[in-house]
Formats: C-alpha cells, sequence, structure tokens
C-alpha cells in the first residue's frame, strides 16, 4: 500500500480535481460560516465579517502576484519568466494564507481550525497546479527520492579508454539473453583530480551494454539543470525511457548514458568552470567523469561518438564544454541554454567564479569559446526551447548563428505551449535526440522518439 502511494501521480486529473475541489469548498465555507453560524450576531456583523475575509482573498493574491513580479521580473531570482497559470496558483495559495490570517484573528476555535484545513487545502492545489505547469513531479516517489536507482560499482575495463571503435549496427547480432530493457543505476564517480564534492551520478545502460561482451556503443553525458540533481533527467524527463524505446526497435542498440553531478547541491552553481570558491566543476566533468567513462564503459574513443546535453544551466555547460573540446564532444543536444554562465547578476558571477575577472567571464561564454576556436568539422548542435519562453527563445536564437558561422551544423526543435519547464525537456528529447543519435553514429530513427 505504502509503494502504491508513492507511486501516486499527482499530475493525474482523479488526483488534482478532488484536491481543487476541496480547497475551493473548504475555502468557500470558512468566507461564508458567518452567514450560516453566527445567529447570535447581528446581521451587520456577519456581514461585515464576510467582507473581511473576501478583502483578505483579494489582498492576498495582489501580495501574492506582487511578490511574483517583484522577485521574478524585477529581480529575476530564479531566471526563468514565470507563466500565467504558475502566477495564479501563487495568487491562489497567497489568497488561502491571508483568509488563514484573518479567521484566526476574529476567533472560533472550530472555525480557526477549519481555517486552518482550508489554507493547508489550498496550498496543496496551488503546489501541484505549479508542479503541472512546470512539469517536474510525475509522483510521490519522486517529490521525496533524490535518487531512487539501485547503487553499483563498475569495474575497470582492461584495455579500455583507447582505440574502440563504434559497433557496425547492421552486424550486430544480439545474444539470446540480452535484456529486453535498460538498466538505470547510481555509481559514484571520485573527483580524483579536480577534488569536486559530487554526489553520486546515474548511469543508463542500454540492453546491449547488459551482456557478457558488450558492443562498443556511444556515449551522452547528460547534465540536469540548476536546483537539481543527477537523476533529474530521467526521472522528470524520461529520458532512459525514450533510449528504451529506441533500443526496442535496434537490437538493444542505444547510446550509454552518464550523467554526473556538476553542481555538488540542488542549489550550488558553479557555473561549470574552475574557481576557487565554488570547486574544479569543469575538470571534474572533463578529466574526472571523462576518464572514469573511458574506463568503465564500453564506449567509443573517437568524439564521433560522444555527445553531451543538458537542460538550462545544464545546457550552457554542454555548450561550453562541446564549444571547448570538439576533440571529445561531436554532438550536443542544448536545451533552454543561457548565452553565459550565470549565478545571480553578471557582477555576482564576475565575483564569484572569475575573480573579478570581467574578461574571463566574457571568455567563458559559449560563442566567444566558439569564436575563438574557428571552424568546427563534423560537429552538430541540436537547440531545443519552449514556444512561450521568450527569453530563452533569444539566447537560442543568438547561439545558433553563432554556431553556424564556425560550421556547426544545428537544428532547432521548439516546444508548442510549453516555456522554461520539464514539459519542453521532454519534447526536445523525445524529438532531438534521433538526430544526435543518428550523429553518434547508430541508426536514424523514423519521427521522434
Amino acid at each position: 500500500m505504502f509503494h502504491d502511494l508513492l507511486r501516486l501521480r499527482i499530475t493525474a486529473p482523479d488526483v488534482l480535481v478532488p484536491v481543487d475541489v476541496i480547497a475551493s469548498v473548504v475555502t468557500a465555507w470558512v468566507v461564508f460560516a458567518p452567514l450560516v453560524t453566527r445567529r447570535s450576531a447581528s446581521p451587520r456583523k456577519r456581514v461585515r465579517a464576510v467582507v473581511w475575509r473576501l478583502g483578505a482573498l483579494v489582498v492576498g493574491a495582489a501580495l501574492g502576484l506582487a511578490a511574483v513580479w517583484w522577485t521574478g521580473d524585477v529581480l529575476d531570482l530564479f531566471g526563468v519568466a514565470f507563466t500565467p497559470v504558475t502566477r495564479m496558483w501563487i495568487a491562489f495559495g497567497s489568497a488561502g494564507i491571508a483568509l488563514l490570517v484573518v479567521v484566526l484573528v476574529q476567533g472560533g476555535w472550530l472555525l480557526r481550525v477549519t481555517a486552518v484545513g482550508a489554507a493547508a487545502a489550498v496550498l496543496l492545489a496551488a503546489g501541484l497546479g505549479v508542479n503541472v505547469d512546470f512539469g517536474f513531479y510525475k509522483n510521490v516517489e519522486q517529490a521525496i527520492a533524490t535518487n531512487p536507482y539501485p547503487s553499483r560499482t563498475l569495474p575497470e575495463l582492461s584495455g579500455a579508454g583507447t582505440g574502440a571503435t563504434l559497433v557496425d549496427s547492421e552486424r550486430w547480432r544480439p545474444p539470446a539473453d540480452m535484456p529486453h530493457a535498460g538498466e538505470t543505476i547510481s555509481v559514484r564517480i571520485p573527483g580524483t583530480v579536480s577534488h569536486f564534492r559530487a554526489r553520486k551520478a546515474v548511469v543508463w545502460l542500454p540492453p546491449a551494454a547488459r551482456v557478457a561482451h558488450p558492443p562498443t556503443l556511444p556515449v551522452l553525458v547528460a547534465l540536469s539543470g540548476q536546483p537539481g540533481q543527477p537523476a533529474d533527467m530521467f526521472q522528470t524527463g524520461d529520458l532512459g525511457a525514450y533510449l528504451d524505446h529506441y533500443a526496442a526497435a535496434h537490437h538493444g542498440l542505444a547510446p550509454i548514458v552518464v550523467a554526473p553531478d556538476q553542481l555538488g547541491a540542488p542549489a550550488r552553481n558553479p557555473m561549470c568552470v574552475d574557481s576557487r570558491r565554488l570547486g574544479r566543476s569543469a575538470t571534474y566533468v572533463m578529466t574526472d567523469t571523462v576518464e572514469w567513462i573511458r574506463h568503465h564503459l564500453p564506449v567509443a574513443s573517437a568524439p564521433s561518438g560522444w555527445g553531451i546535453l543538458g537542460f538550462s544551466e545544464g545546457a550552457t555547460c554542454a555548450m561550453q564544454f562541446s564549444a571547448a573540446h570538439p576533440d571529445v564532444f561531436g554532438s550536443t543536444l542544448a536545451i533552454s541554454s543561457e548565452l553565459a554562465p550565470v549565478q545571480g547578476s553578471v557582477a555576482e558571477s564576475i565575483a564569484t567564479a572569475f575573480g573579478g575577472s570581467a574578461a574571463a567571464y566574457r571568455a567563458a561564454a559559449p560563442s566567444a569559446i566558439m569564436t575563438a576556436h574557428g571552424r568546427y568539422v563534423d560537429h552538430l548542435t541540436v537547440f531545443g526551447f519552449g514556444q512561450d519562453d521568450a527569453p530563452y527563445r533569444a539566447s537560442t536564437e543568438a547561439l545558433r548563428a553563432v554556431s553556424e558561422r564556425v560550421g556547426i551544423r544545428t537544428e532547432t526543435i521548439v516546444s508548442p505551449g510549453s516555456a522554461h519547464d520539464w514539459n519542453t525537456v521532454r519534447y526536445v528529447l523525445a524529438h532531438g535526440l534521433p538526430a544526435v543519435i543518428a550523429h553518434l553514429g547508430l541508426p536514424a530513427a523514423a519521427g521522434s522518439l
């Protein structure tokens, strides 16, 4: 029963509708209760109590909208533009809190208890509504488990890391005992060189990588957004499910995926550079993680068999790494990339990660890295963003222009009706991965995954 509760889909109508109805009904009762319960009070006092509560709803909603405007639109503390749907739910939650405050002051123990329940129901409804709009948690387990995948220690491969040639998909014949689906596990990738304190990485192994003598496969490095964690691309982005779909149609072949922790903690943002204050995130990904992959997984050695993908902060990192290291990565999938690494304001970013050097900050921008490098050979970048995400549309178009100017082949996927959220991530993965997989050397997939 507890397991079933953890798997309860909190985005389904059979959960959302009852919560919304209960929140609305209980809130209405709290507002209009004086008209039917305070028989000893005069009609004027009863009406006045109702007016105060209606006013609290209006004022609370207004304060919620003002807070969103100030923190999101003016200060840009979250780095995303809130949609009208999210603003509505935040206003709804703020209204419920304001109503609770007024009822607690007006008195009546039974009504106070009811008001607490109403506020809880309103906040739950608002939280579920915002979650649906951002497309993040699909069930209770995702909301409480940071990494649900079993931990494994992968042995070092003998003779790995040099000269591995990609599998010939036409000649590949899967063994009879090959599993039908991929496997998602957690592994510890030590910061041997960087000394970066990273959380456990997540690795997805396609069926072909789970046999006794696996073929040499391409690899994708996947980076979460911030705040975030390595499991996000699998739990919320459904990356493993899309690749399972591809593998089922291609005899178990698919890219291996490694999602390292480029952040160090959910709220940290080292901006994928090496810095004294935030740690050597770049070295952790490009040295520790890359070398670990080469020595523990049956992957191709050439950059044509290596790709990198990410969302938001992770997409910016993917652009930085692929632009600076075309000798490692030949393919990139950037979903809602920023123009440059940033934490807070540009001034804060320069002071925190670049030792106060504005020139170093400008040089770390993907466009600057690409321009300094010059022409790229056989490099693909697939960009993606949400249709309603104007800021990231602009940054994507700017990055695509620079990419094409230096010889990178590009494609752009636009997610209809979504913004800077995981609905966009899933759409872009489903429609952008086929081009990336084909560029990595595996058979092209017809349509989306």
